[in-house]
This record gives C-alpha cells, structure tokens and sequence, in this order.
C-alpha cells in the first residue's frame, strides 16, 4: 500500500488534509483512494477500484487500509483503541487468529463458505483474519497442505 499527500487546508479551525491512497495486488487488481483528515478523524472521500469492488469488498476497504493509512496521516489509532472494542469511525476489531491446524480448519471454512455464497474466498479470508492479500494466500496454502482444502485444479 502507498499513501502520498494530495493537498492540505488551513484555516481558523486547524487543517484538513486529503492523501492519496493506493492498494495494488499481486492479480493485477488496484484500488485507489483519496482520504481526508481532519479533527484528527480519517474519512475516505473517493474510491476506484480496477476490477469493480462488491460492496462487502468495499465494506472490507477500510480494515485493509485503517493501520497504514492512519499512520501515514499522523493519527493515533491502533486496534482496540475504543471502550467497546472498536476504535472511533472503524469496523469491529479482528481478534487474534488462531495459529496452528485450529486456523487452517477455520481458514478452510470461511475459503468454503464464501465459495458456497458465490463471493471471493481470498476477501472472505483476508476479512476474517484481518491479515492482507499475501499473507491469507499463505493461510490458504497451509490449509491445503493440511489437507483442509482440495488442490487447485491446474491450468489456472
């Protein structure tokens, strides 16, 4: 993920700022953002996204990009920073997950649900472990090397 500054404001009141936010994967997929900060709150202004975001994808933007992007921004944030476990403007925080064959069973699960349900397995993943792209492919695999998961058929 890159985050630049786009421009900033000043005014009596303080300072908004807008960044730019840009999240690139390894299937050639991209996400661009433009984020605005001001009094010390993130809000995502714009998006675009190359394929199209569904609309639990685009749910699921903001846990990808909380952490790097309030760091970027100068704002204090970090996972259960909030009284009832979520941080103010935030979705729910992720607990931890599971290591060992315990995660490899329910990242299997959670990669068959969402096939059932039609939706990408990888999101589904990626959304439940709270990890990013590359690092739920790698729970995947190990799901499959532990025999949780078929193999993929190849040719793909």
């Amino acid at each position: 993920m890159s985050v630049w500054p786009a421009w900033q404001v000043r005014d009596d009141a303080g300072a908004t700022a807008w960044f730019g936010v840009r999240l690139e994967f390894g299937d050639g997929a991209r996400v661009d953002a433009l984020a605005v900060v001001s009094e010390g709150c993130v809000s995502i202004e714009d998006v675009r996204a190359e394929p199209a975001l569904s609309l639990d994808d685009l749910a699921a933007l903001a846990d990808w990009i909380e952490a790097p992007l309030s760091e970027a921004c100068g704002v204090g944030g970090g996972a259960g920073s909030g009284a009832d476990g979520e941080d103010a403007g935030s979705g729910p925080v992720v607990p931890a997950w599971p290591r060992g064959v315990e995660g490899q069973w329910l990242v299997a699960q959670k990669y068959r649900a969402a096939q059932e349900q039609g939706v990408d397995p990888v999101l589904a993943v990626m959304r439940a472990t709270g990890q990013d792209r590359r690092k739920s492919l790698r729970l995947i695999g190990q799901a499959r090397d532990a025999g949780f998961l078929t193999r993929r058929r190849a040719g793909r």
